[in-house]
């Protein structure tokens, strides 16, 4: 097959870049009632909860540490700080993958659905969310909200019905957590 020249190339180039500049790639759980998303960027393992070790002076949101393939993770429960209810038996962690830790770090979630990619117009961002009422979107907690299609789309391209989805910002929810004990407490070094 022959390669494309100049002209062609650069513009293939530019909508490939155009792509996956414009497209959420996430990871979806349910937490609580609701259904979450991040970034797969930030996704390290998906692991069943074990023995956790509750931690003195920790703030409310870490619930302890576990043994993760021989290193001390700590375990966040975001319930917290997005205003979520309980939700069902099986319980997973997400453990982070973040290159700056020191520690490191699982968010526990109620169950795993899927891996998605969504296209920029299906994601409404902090800037067009202020008529919802969300604890988690007020405090800037997440990056967008994202619209999953549900059922058939019509001829215009219109979903029957679409499933709202928390697009969380992780940096974020780990600087909040950091923050809710006096004094400070950085979540980096509970342990």
């Amino acid at each position: 097959m022959a390669e494309p020249e100049g002209d062609q190339l650069a513009a293939r180039d530019v909508d490939v870049a155009g792509v996956s500049e414009s497209a959420a790639h996430v990871v979806e759980f349910a937490l609580g009632e609701e259904t979450c998303a991040m970034d797969i960027d930030f996704v390290d393992s998906i692991v069943e909860t074990k023995q956790i070790t509750r931690v003195p002076r920790a703030p409310d949101a870490v619930e302890g540490v576990m043994d993760l393939r021989g290193e001390t993770t700590a375990v966040v429960d975001p319930r917290e700080f997005l205003s979520v209810g309980d939700g069902g038996d099986e319980e997973n962690i997400l453990v982070l993958d973040r290159d700056d830790d020191k520690q490191k770090i699982g968010i526990r979630v109620d169950e795993v659905n899927e891996v998605s990619t969504y296209s920029v117009e299906q994601v409404d961002r902090n800037g067009d969310l202020g008529g919802i009422d969300s604890t988690a979107i007020a405090d800037e907690l997440v990056k967008g909200v994202i619209r999953k299609p549900l059922g058939e789309i019509d001829d215009d391209g219109i979903p029957e019905d679409v499933r709202l989805i928390l697009w969380l910002d992780i940096e974020a929810l780990i600087g909040a957590i950091s923050e809710t004990r006096d004094g400070r407490v950085d979540a980096d070094n509970q342990v």
